[in-house]
């Protein structure tokens, strides 16, 4: 099962909205074939291991998350276990999807294959946190990312946003401003408040890491923007909840929260938020817009960087 999640993984920022999945087929101790879940839209996981030359009867399939029973894009993978003479399943997670929900469990057991439910669960979850998040609680999951100066501030004081060179003020260093694009590749969606947008012009893409791009939502809540590209979601939601509302509607099942200070700030309050990130400067800046408390959080959920 850890190579499953390991496999799982491989699919990551490729796959959405669809989960990570990884499956292994053993027979006689030995693994006959294995793969994952690569593209959205492509085969899924036990498809993949499946569909090579090899005698699969009897064996044990090991997969992360219950076999789909429904026709999506692909056939049913629950339906093709069945076809390989498939023995015995070994699985990590349920799958809370409506369309699946116990039904490949059903379906295999009817086909007398032996089910095995709830191995390495918890670290099939943390996985598929997105995933599980935007399922059970309908809605994206939420990460809330700054980056401030090592006594604190956000930005300089207003006026003062260019250094010593007459060049735009940049707290982060070139390693964390290539991590920070990694995270852009890793989710679905970022969002900036209207007074970011204004002041930086940003265009939340993934320049510094080859990856797809996520989402960008800028929030206008006193409706100042007028010249928003298209491709943005243009929001004028006015709390958290409802902004995390939209977003759902449009299938996004995760977001980083860049800021500013005030839109940060509204969802730290509201307490929808699931991780947060800090990169912090090895620059000071003596004085300037404070940058927000690191709000209650599992310790596993905070990182600072």
């Amino acid at each position: 099962m850890r190579r499953c999640l390991r496999l799982a993984a491989a699919g990551g920022g490729r796959v959405r909205p669809n989960p990570m999945v990884g499956c292994v087929v053993v027979k006689n101790d030995k693994v006959l074939s294995e793969g994952y879940h690569q593209e959205y839209g492509h085969n899924h996981a036990e498809r993949n291991a499946l569909l090579r030359d090899g005698d699969y009867r009897g064996a044990t399939l090991y997969v992360n998350l219950e076999p789909c029973s429904h026709y999506g894009h692909t056939p049913p993978c629950a339906d093709l276990i069945v076809e390989r003479g498939i023995a015995r399943v070994v699985c990590c997670n349920d799958d809370p999807n409506p369309l699946v929900a116990g039904n490949g469990f059903r379906k295999l057991e009817a086909a007398g294959i032996e089910v095995v439910r709830h191995v390495l669960e918890a670290e099939g979850r943390e996985l598929n946190r997105r995933f599980f998040t935007f399922m059970e609680r309908r809605r994206p999951y939420v990460i809330l990312k700054w980056a401030e100066s090592a006594d604190g501030f956000m930005a300089p004081t207003a006026g003062e946003m260019l250094d010593e060179k007459g060049e735009r003020y940049w707290l982060s260093t070139q390693r964390q401003n290539r991590l920070n694009h990694r995270w852009r590749t890793e989710e679905a969606a970022i969002l900036v408040g209207s007074e970011t947008y204004l002041q930086d012009h940003p265009s939340l893409t993934p320049r510094h890491f080859l990856g797809p791009a996520p989402q960008p939502v800028v929030l206008d809540r006193r409706s100042r923007l007028a010249d928003v590209p298209s491709h943005w979601l243009h929001l004028h939601t006015q709390t958290a909840e409802e902004t995390l509302q939209v977003l759902y509607e449009h299938k996004l099942q995760s977001v980083i929260v860049e800021g500013g200070r005030r839109v940060l700030d509204a969802f730290i309050a509201s307490g929808l938020y699931d991780e947060v990130r800090v990169l912090r400067s090895p620059r000071s800046l003596g004085a300037g817009l404070p940058a927000p408390a690191i709000p209650p959080v599992a310790p596993h959920r905070l990182l600072v960087v």
